[in-house]
């Protein structure tokens, strides 16, 4: 059985946030946990850059990644879990943990970027400061 809106009803609720951009790195996809993760409307993130999530300082080393990934059609970290920092509308910064997909159509050209994020934010300061407390 194929529902295409059970599909996005999947999609919308699911409790990470979940954003898909095409190949030039323009988000076409921001589902209600990334508007809780982000701070933007859908209406403020679809079609935008990813560059609206993405700390400055890590813009460089993203795209270089992306556009690897695009061009090869190979993940560096194949779909393997990722700390990073992103930011958050209200212009603060937060720890994320992040998982990749290459989306490709039937013959196998890559269409875009599928991501997977959950706020670690609490968690890892929480290690920092018993680090910090042990050291």
């Amino acid at each position: 059985m194929s529902d295409p809106q059970l599909a996005e009803w999947i999609l919308e609720q699911t409790s990470d946030a979940l954003i898909y951009a095409d190949t030039e790195g323009n988000i076409r996809r921001w589902n209600a946990a990334s508007t809780e993760l982000f701070g933007f409307s859908p209406d403020e993130a679809l079609g935008q850059s990813l560059d609206i999530i993405i700390p400055r300082h890590l813009r460089d080393a993203h795209w270089r990644g992306f556009d690897a990934a695009v061009q090869s059609g190979q993940l560096k970290l194949s779909g393997k879990p990722t700390l990073t920092r992103s930011l958050h509308k209200s212009g603060g910064k937060r720890y994320v943990e992040m998982t990749f997909a290459l989306v490709k159509n039937a013959l196998g050209e890559v269409q875009g970027s599928v991501s997977m994020a959950r706020d670690v934010t609490e968690r890892v300061e929480a290690e920092k400061a018993a680090r910090k407390a042990n050291a």
